[in-house]
């Protein structure tokens, strides 16, 4: 937790027709192993911090916890945490979460699931939600108020961010990581984790697209609203619309669709 999240390392730097080497700061990228009651349910890129928020948050988002309470996250693992570089997190519910299904391959848009198919597996645990849009007005600026406590994009621009805004547009939770999705769950995580889920009077806000996956987490944490800077797949508008889920993209400057919610 207390490591480094970037790293120095020297580039040539081309400038038209001159050039220089010059000290460049580059995002760290490692791999964590998230357990359940010391059930390994899944290994993600990340960058390191805000582990347990992000272990925490994966088990919400997942579906993994059931009606479970989180009673210790540590990290784990053959010997001390130091030795296995702070990679290994385990989420304990004393065992009362339901028995873990690994999820040991990524995820991708290109895993050729079906929409229907993805949206039914939703609702069997999940239910719609019931929840005031947010104001239009309010969404628009939600990106300004999100990029200037991007430290880690400032300092490197290769991360994402997502951010937990209240009605009036105030971020409340701000993370980063070089993955959207482990972004959107230290998020969840911090939530979960403060006693603040379902997030019904909160709105989620992504750095990137607005994809089938964003979308399902933004469900699962019960937020009212999911704000991308870039646009929504067509299966995220649908299950957004299947959630009662605002879902506005393309929020730049003074602008954004309203795909949901309007």
């Amino acid at each position: 937790m207390s490591r480094g999240r970037t790293a120095r390392v020297f580039t040539l730097r081309i400038v038209g027709a001159e050039s220089a080497r010059v000290p460049d700061e580059l995002i760290v990228e490692e791999p964590m192993s998230i357990r359940v009651d010391g059930e390994l349910v899944a290994t993600t890129m990340r960058t390191p911090g805000n582990d347990f928020e992000l272990a925490a948050g994966f088990c919400v988002t997942e579906g993994l916890l059931g009606d479970a309470e989180v009673r210790t996250i540590r990290y784990c693992g053959q010997g001390p945490a130091s030795e296995a570089e702070f990679n290994d997190v385990t989420v304990d519910t004393d065992g009362t979460a339901p028995v873990p299904i690994p999820r040991l391959g990524p995820a991708s848009s290109s895993c050729g699931i079906c929409g229907t198919v993805a949206i039914e597996g939703l609702l069997e645990r999940l239910v719609p939600l019931d929840v005031e849009p947010f104001d239009p007005e309010v969404l628009v600026g939600v990106t300004e108020q999100v990029d200037g406590r991007q430290d880690l994009f400032g300092a490197t621009g290769a991360v994402h961010a997502a951010a937990a805004f209240d009605r009036s547009g105030e971020p409340m939770i701000v993370r980063e990581d070089i993955g959207r999705h482990n972004a959107v769950d230290k998020v969840v995580g911090r939530l979960h984790l403060d006693g603040g889920l379902p997030a019904c009077d909160l709105g989620l806000w992504v750095s990137g697209r607005a994809s089938f996956e964003m979308a399902q987490k933004a469900w699962a944490a019960g937020f009212a609203a999911l704000v991308a800077v870039s646009g929504p797949s067509a299966l995220a508008v649908e299950t957004a619309r299947t959630a009662g889920l605002q879902l506005a993209g393309f929020a730049r400057g003074d602008r954004l669709n309203l795909y949901t919610g309007d």
